[in-house]
């Protein structure tokens, strides 16, 4: 049940950890990314490739990331994504939706 909860309050909020990550570290890949969240979220979130992936093609076809295919020294050729100007711009709207949100719940949750 807990796990259903968890898809719950994530759906919505893919796009804007994706767009998050991809800024902060410039240029990334997919399975690079999938790694990142797990491990800044010390576990918590466990993203499939199957839910990034299709999310990554979405934000590249909404002119939100740009993609490009590129093989580095001694690796397979990767899909590396990097944020437009229009991804950072959508970036900061969500987050400050995101601040104004978190706000409100806990104005609500108080000290619980």
């Amino acid at each position: 049940m807990e796990n259903s909860y968890r898809a719950d309050l994530l759906r919505g909020n893919t796009d804007l950890m994706l767009l998050f990550l991809i800024d902060q570290m410039k240029e990334t890949y997919g399975y690079e990314i999938i790694k990142e969240i797990e491990r800044r979220s010390k576990g918590y979130f466990r993203f499939k490739e199957g839910t990034v992936y299709p999310a990554l093609h979405k934000l590249e076809r909404n002119g939100l990331l740009k993609g490009e295919w590129k093989k580095r020294r001694g690796e397979q050729e990767r899909r590396y994504y990097s944020i437009t100007e229009r991804g950072r711009e959508v970036l900061l709207r969500k987050l400050g939706m995101w601040e104004d949100f978190s706000r409100a719940v806990g104005l609500i949750f108080g000290n619980a």
